[in-house]
């Protein structure tokens, strides 16, 4: 059930109703109790979906997992190697012109 946001043309009160899609809109504002409510366009009336389970790859064999972590690098290494010639780059760069 997706969160609409709704806002009052007569007395300018905004808020937020969660209720579900098949759900008319409503009209009579909370606040002044005018017919003057009206439902928001926004990223509040989508549906979305997280967490596992919901993708087709979710599903893969225990085979094909495996397969697919044999094929990737590792990405931990590569960053500090990185990380290690940029401190030592540094390092020596400070003690050459401490030299001169």
């Amino acid at each position: 059930m997706p969160t609409y946001d709704y806002l009052c043309d007569a007395c300018d009160h905004k808020f937020e109703l969660f209720q579900s899609m098949s759900d008319a809109p409503k009209k009579k504002c909370p606040e002044c109790r005018k017919q003057k409510l009206r439902r928001l366009f926004g990223t509040g009336g989508a549906v979305v979906f997280k967490g596992s389970g919901f993708y087709q790859t979710d599903y893969r064999s225990d085979s094909y997992k495996k397969a697919a972590a044999a094929d990737k690098p590792p990405s931990e290494s590569k960053s500090e190697s990185k990380s290690e010639g940029k401190s030592s780059s540094g390092d020596s760069g400070s003690k050459q012109s401490s030299k001169d």
